[in-house]
């Protein structure tokens, strides 16, 4: 498994030697939405690079991590957790589709 807190250096050091944004972080937010955003535009197409625009996603998220001072890879498998023991209910929606209702507890309100 890759250790996404080396990662996280790697790609700060790499936004360092090119000169790119380290400071700015709703223009890293916007620039991970747009990349989001070609991923989305490249499925709805049915074109290939889906998952390179995934792995630009997955490097803003990264890069924000470290300039912000997450852990990133601790965050991802502590939510994880969380989501383990999350409770849902599944209704329809008024056109029929599934939909899934978080059901609040007292452990995870």
């Amino acid at each position: 498994m890759t250790d996404l807190k080396k990662l996280q250096k790697e790609v700060m050091k790499n936004k360092l030697e090119k000169g790119f944004n380290t400071t700015d972080v709703a223009l890293e937010f916007c620039h991970a939405h747009e990349e989001l955003s070609e991923a989305f535009h490249k499925y709805n197409k049915r074109e290939g690079g889906v998952a390179e625009e995934f792995a630009d996603v997955a490097i803003f998220l990264l890069g924000m991590s470290e300039i912000l001072g997450f852990d990133l890879e601790k965050e991802i498998i502590r939510k994880v957790e969380i989501n383990k023991n999350r409770k849902y209910k599944k209704e329809k929606s008024p056109d029929g589709k599934d939909v899934f209702i978080r059901i609040k507890t007292d452990e995870d309100p």
